[in-house]
C-alpha cells in the first residue's frame, strides 16, 4: 500500500521549489522576493495557493 501522505508531501515540495525557482526569476524587487520566498517556505500550501494567485511572475526569456 502506498502512503497517500508521502506522495502529497512529495507533490508539495515538487510545487515549493518550482514557485521559489519563478520567484527567484520574477522582476520584482529584492525584499518582495525575500518575503515571498520566505512564505513559501513557512506556509508551503498556503504559501504556493498565495504566490499562484497573487505573487510575482517569471520574466520570460530573451531567446
Amino acid at each position: 500500500m502506498v502512503e497517500l501522505a508521502g506522495i502529497g508531501g512529495l507533490i508539495l515540495l515538487v510545487l515549493a521549489i518550482w514557485a521559489i525557482v519563478s520567484i527567484i526569476g520574477s522582476s520584482a524587487s529584492t525584499g518582495a522576493k525575500v518575503l515571498w520566498v520566505l512564505f513559501v517556505l513557512v506556509l508551503p500550501l498556503v504559501g504556493f495557493i498565495c504566490w499562484l494567485l497573487f505573487g510575482p511572475k517569471s520574466t520570460p526569456r530573451q531567446v
